[in-house]
């Protein structure tokens, strides 16, 4: 890495809140980069758990091939987040976000020919094709550590957590456009093409990161001397591992994250399976964006529910502690309810809450890792997210088992709400947002 490069991002972490490093302009522009980004992630992300119904009849796969087929790309992700927050805190995340994206996008892109040469390796066609999602997951394991590194780097302390949560819910749209866009081409040319469109999209979003946002990047020339260079750039260059492991905050935010995550992954990898099993003859395109439209505006109530808790000079360890036992107990609620109905509209306005909510979650758990360690926040949040992904994976991977020999939802969803039970009784015991000193 380049000396000046190396200083920039040294200078940035050392800076504590006080004036954004992006001018307005900028904030604009890598906000908009950045959500779009999220986006194209998760649009990605959605493909396989929106057309493995009509490839598992096709290829004849069971439940148990079919969950480990989506929870194979939770292995992946889970091993990049740690080095993906150091990575970026280091380096810079717009360089490691640019890098991953491509390799995320070629891969959706080609998985429809990878899905049809695995039928080569006759007894080894699952494990091949788990391999190839794998290595999708790692390479989008790199996206929200970096982002949250990004951001950290360069807005003051009074901007981030809006900002962030704000640049989370570019997921809902990402999986909005995946049921939207890729319901018609599902429904009109085939499954493959849903791969291919989307990747295509990715890739040149991939592209436009690196030759507008990343090329138009204002250059601060910083006038320092030898002496002050040579000092900073030696300060805060490892992350304080111990100090941080120490703290039951950073547990609480650790755990909490796996509880939601499990919560969230599994409902995201089987959700069109559960309708299409429960209710075949209703409108899937319904079951593929009215829950992510829900994300959006319960984001937007999260965001502005939180402002107000904060002007009203609550403390910030109370705001995240409230917005995320809503996320938990709102979620509880709304499965309760989806087991205890055989009526589509009223299953579909409960999951859509259940799934909805998560925009509080955005504005709770999520953004804890800046409160911890401003200075580390992508490294935090890497620790995080691994936590929360090894849950997520598992969750998706042991419903496919339960579903595969009990045939019960409802053994899933409650599996779900103790798991919540327990992230809403740590959160509340013992998380804040007080930085670990």
């Amino acid at each position: 890495m380049l000396l000046e490069n190396k200083l920039k991002y040294t200078l940035i972490r050392n800076n504590d809140g006080g004036d954004s490093h992006w001018n307005r302009s900028e904030k604009r522009r890598w906000f908009l980069t950045l959500f779009f980004g999220t986006c194209m992630l998760y649009s990605t992300r959605t493909t396989m758990p929106l057309v493995i119904p009509k490839i598992s009849a096709e290829k004849k796969w069971s439940k148990s091939n079919s969950g480990t087929i989506l929870s194979s790309f939770f292995w992946g992700y889970t091993i990049t987040q740690v080095a993906a927050g150091y990575l970026s805190d280091k380096y810079g995340g717009e360089r490691v976000i640019f890098i991953a994206s491509i390799f995320w996008s070629i891969i959706t892109i080609a998985m429809p020919n990878i899905i049809e040469l695995s039928s080569f390796f006759q007894s080894y066609a699952l494990f091949f094709i788990v391999a190839v999602r794998v290595i999708h997951g790692f390479s989008q394991g790199f996206h929200f550590a970096s982002m949250i590194s990004v951001t950290s780097q360069n807005l003051n302390v009074n901007e981030r957590t809006n900002f962030f949560s704000l640049l989370t819910s570019g997921s809902a749209f990402g999986t909005l456009m995946t049921g939207f866009l890729g319901t018609f081409l599902l429904d009109y040319f085939g499954w493959s093409f849903v791969f291919q469109v989307i990747g295509f999209l990715a890739l040149s979003w991939s592209l436009l990161l690196r030759y507008y946002t990343m090329s138009n990047g204002r250059q601060r020339i910083i006038n320092i001397s030898s002496e002050l260079c040579i000092k900073n750039c030696g300060v805060n260059e490892e992350v304080p591992w111990l100090r941080m492991l120490s703290s039951c905050r950073l547990w609480a935010c650790l755990l909490t994250q796996a509880c939601e995550m499990n919560c969230f992954f599994t409902l995201l990898s089987w959700l069109p399976t559960f309708f299409n099993e429960n209710f075949p003859h209703k409108k899937a395109y319904l079951v593929n964006m009215l829950p992510w439209i829900a994300v959006l505006i319960f984001t937007l109530i999260a965001k502005s529910f939180t402002e107000r808790m904060i002007a009203q000079k609550y403390s910030l360890s109370t705001v995240r502690k409230t917005v995320q036992a809503i996320c938990f107990i709102v979620q509880n609620l709304s499965l309760f309810i989806v087991m205890n109905t055989k009526d589509f509209t009223v299953a579909l306005a409960s999951m859509c809450v259940c799934m909805g909510i998560i925009g509080f979650h955005n504005s709770g758990v999520t953004v804890n890792p800046q409160d911890l360690s401003p200075e580390f926040s992508g490294s935090v949040f890497g620790l995080m997210n691994t936590f929360g992904s090894t849950f997520g994976f598992l969750g998706v991977y042991i419903a496919g088992h339960i579903l595969e020999l009990t045939q019960n939802w409802n053994a899933v969803f409650n599996i779900i709400i103790f798991i919540n039970s327990i992230g809403l009784f740590i959160f509340s015991a013992f998380g804040s947002a007080e930085a670990i000193t």
